[in-house]
């Protein structure tokens, strides 16, 4: 059961914008029932660290154009929250694209995979591993690529956006 109760507590502080937050309760969660928006925007409690790892649950839109996940540096616009990495799926080119944003700049995007691992209209689990040196992330249980840190302060990254062509089913 507690398992259980783990993914209700993650869902429903999903619903309030706070990943891993352990407040909720099994009331809760019934009464509380999440409705995952996108464009989402959530808060990753205490920050990124290696070994810890973030997982998108959706399926995507039937005639999706893109779609995109970011975990960044707070949730500022203006000036605009260093992006630590952006995973952007783009269907018309069939590439899954990342970059990262510091102090305004971007920098050098990576574009190249084995293979695009997106359907339209079909469900898919995306997981990011933060290591010491880079983030590793998988599609479905395969890892895809590796994606160098370019932040250092890895506890500063504590927010998730998440927009595009999708429906949102789990987010932990």
């Amino acid at each position: 059961m507690a398992g259980t109760v783990a993914e209700r507590d993650a869902l429903v502080s999903a619903a309030d914008g706070h990943l891993n937050n352990s407040l909720g309760s099994p009331v809760q969660a019934d009464v509380y029932f999440p409705r995952l928006i996108v464009p989402f925007c959530g808060h990753i409690k205490g920050g990124m660290r290696p070994g810890k790892k973030i997982l998108v649950m959706g399926i995507v839109d039937l005639n999706p154009e893109s779609f995109g996940i970011s975990l960044t540096c707070g949730e500022s616009e203006d000036p605009p929250a260093d992006v630590a990495i952006e995973l952007k799926a783009v269907f018309t080119d069939r590439q899954f694209v990342r970059n990262s944003c510091v102090a305004g700049e971007w920098g050098e995007e990576q574009s190249s995979i084995p293979y695009f691992p997106f359907i339209p209209d079909q469900p898919f689990r995306v997981e990011i591993l933060c290591e010491h040196p880079r983030f590793r992330i998988f599609v479905d249980g395969h890892q895809l690529f590796d994606f160098y840190h370019r932040i250092e302060t890895l506890s500063a990254i504590d927010t998730i956006k998440i927009n595009g062509d999708l429906q949102l089913t789990k987010l932990g």
